[in-house]
């Protein structure tokens, strides 16, 4: 009966889940000025994957995706400066925007994504 009840609350819990699928537009003030990202978001329960796309590194591969509630993580792997680097993100889901912040060699930066 317990593993039951705990099935059925994990399975709640996934419901409960924002679902952000679909096109976002970010932007983060960075130590040139403004960057935009744009992500792509695919979403199957809690597990998130997509792409992502910015004019400073191009295109990346969303992985280990997750989205628990209104709360959103995941990385990436962009190549900057011919080095590949991994940048982590989180995130706060509100309705249409994402409140995310990147972290990758040291340097961090809050954006605000919004769905399009």
């Amino acid at each position: 009966m317990k593993r039951l009840l705990s099935v059925f609350a994990i399975s709640a819990l996934a419901a409960l889940a924002a679902d952000i699928t679909g096109t976002w537009k970010a932007s983060a003030e960075g130590p040139n000025g403004a960057m935009e990202r744009t992500f792509n978001f695919k979403q199957d329960g809690a597990k998130l994957t997509g792409e992502t796309t910015s004019s400073m590194v191009g295109k990346s591969t969303i992985t280990d995706g997750k989205v628990e509630g209104d709360t959103v993580t995941f990385t990436i792997t962009a190549e900057v400066g011919g080095k590949e680097m991994k940048i982590n993100y989180t995130g706060t889901i509100a309705g249409n925007e994402i409140k995310l912040k990147s972290e990758a060699a040291g340097n961090t930066y809050e954006w605000t994504a919004k769905k399009q």
